[in-house]
């Protein structure tokens, strides 16, 4: 409804100013100005109106406005530079990230992200379970990914002429998804028993050494910030919270670390990570 009503005021404005020959200013609450327009500046638009002296010169912020219609038929469109993508096209807007922490604690990560547009990017993350450290000898091997969606958060307030420092630079907020699914050895201590023979020797049975498969997936809010440096190295910091599950049989980790996040017990299925990545941007 909202684009066929602005749809139908572009043409009545256009209607309009073919009728009358004068340059047409189109604002964004779709009040159209007659006009002959004097100057458009870096900040404001200037103009004469026909029923006024031709000395009294009118002005209007270029941010009320949506579009500009001049007497040849040229039409100009304004922008703010905090959201305009050619205040942008130096910035390299693809990262690739490793998270930093990520062999000593049983996996290696890697992530990627894209720019869509000032304000907005999106991230994939696929980690590789085994390639790291052997925690508690679980010799774990599987993977998991990860996707979410970056709002990277603009100023409380606006100045003139302002825009990010980098398209990729900011804190955020990352709505997030995660799967992953592994196998891992573990210890049950159900096996784990003693005893007295008919001898009196004291008889140690020790528990035994299993393995199963987990998959386990989270759903997430992940705030972090991201710093970049020199358009080509940036650091990642991160966590986030939400809810998650694994299908582990075995109570000792049905919670905890499952190579990418932290699952609580299923009585209470939250969930938590926190990263420190660090990355390389490019074209």
């Amino acid at each position: 409804m909202n684009s066929l009503k602005s749809l139908t005021i572009v043409c009545l404005m256009l209607i309009t100013w073919s009728l009358s020959g004068q340059d047409v200013i189109l604002k964004k609450n779709h009040e159209m100005i007659q006009c002959k327009i004097k100057e458009i500046g870096l900040d404001e638009v200037k103009y004469i109106l026909p029923d006024h002296p031709s000395d009294l010169l009118f002005s209007i912020d270029k941010d009320f406005i949506i579009k500009v219609v001049l007497e040849n038929g040229q039409e100009l469109e304004f922008k703010k530079a905090m959201t305009d993508p050619e205040n942008y096209k130096e910035n390299r807007k693809n990262a690739i990230k490793l998270d930093f922490m990520s062999p000593v604690t049983g996996n290696t990560t890697f992530a990627y992200e894209h720019s869509l547009r000032p304000g907005r990017s999106v991230e994939g993350t696929v980690g590789i379970i085994g390639l790291g450290a052997n925690i508690d000898e679980r010799n774990a091997g599987g993977a998991f990914l990860k996707f979410g969606y970056k709002f990277i958060k603009d100023p409380d307030f606006y100045l003139r002429g302002m825009r990010y420092a980098h398209i990729l630079k900011g804190s955020y907020l990352k709505p997030e998804i995660a799967f992953g699914i592994y196998g891992a050895n573990y210890t049950d201590w159900r096996y784990e028993y003693s005893y007295y023979d008919q001898w009196g020797n004291w008889i140690y049975v020790e528990p035994q050494r299993l393995r199963e498969t987990v998959v386990s997936g989270t759903i997430q809010l992940v705030i972090g910030k991201q710093w970049v440096f020199d358009n080509v190295f940036l650091v990642d910091m991160h966590g986030g919270i939400g809810y998650g599950f694994s299908t582990s049989s075995n109570d000792y980790y049905e919670s905890g670390y499952h190579f990418g996040y932290t699952i609580a017990p299923s009585e209470f299925p939250m969930s938590f990570s926190a990263g420190l990545k660090i990355g390389y941007l490019f074209k």
